[in-house]
């Protein structure tokens, strides 16, 4: 039987199980520090919520923290979240003078990833993702839309800039971190 609560000792072990100090564990669990201080305190102390499901599946497979919730370090220069609502569906970083790109999936679903199947897509994959986030290149009047974003050419990349990739039709944006 599984039981339905964990205790102080459950959590610092998982904690150092995945190499988390207090702080980070509180992170990633959508906690404070001072909870996660309070819990180790009390090894034998009762805690229940959703906490003990998210304990439970760590404890089995403890990659899923470095898999779905670490950000890597930012190696090429620009970095953007392919986002849908206010959830980080994928990480994707570029470096348009090497034409290098780097992607990080959050999501197992290929309808909310940025390149659906394509795990490693390549820099034309990444451009015409980018500008199939944008108003058609050749679309009437296009010259009005561009001057009311401040732009003098059409340029995927600054398009999606102004308007972070929003589309009518449905709710992914992207977030260009500066």
């Amino acid at each position: 039987m599984i039981k339905e609560q964990v205790n102080g000792a459950d959590i610092r072990r998982l904690r150092l199980k995945l190499g988390c100090t207090q702080k980070d564990f509180a992170k990633l669990i959508c906690s404070s520090k001072p909870t996660i201080e309070r819990w180790e305190r009390e090894p034998e102390g009762i805690i229940t919520g959703p906490v003990v499901a998210l304990v439970r599946i760590l404890e089995n497979r403890p990659s899923l923290a470095k898999d779905y919730l670490e950000v890597p370090e930012k190696e090429l220069p620009i970095r953007m979240w392919y986002m849908n609502k206010n959830r980080p569906c994928t990480l994707i970083d570029v470096d348009d003078a090497s034409q290098q790109i780097f992607v990080k999936n959050y999501v197992d679903d290929i309808m909310f990833r940025a390149f659906g199947v394509n795990n490693q897509p390549n820099y034309a994959d990444y451009l015409e993702f980018i500008e199939s986030r944008c108003f058609p290149r050749n679309r009437d009047k296009n010259k009005i839309i561009l001057e009311e974003l401040g732009l003098l050419f059409y340029d995927p990349f600054l398009i999606v800039k102004k308007t972070e990739g929003r589309m009518a039709e449905d709710d992914f944006w992207i977030h260009i971190e500066e």
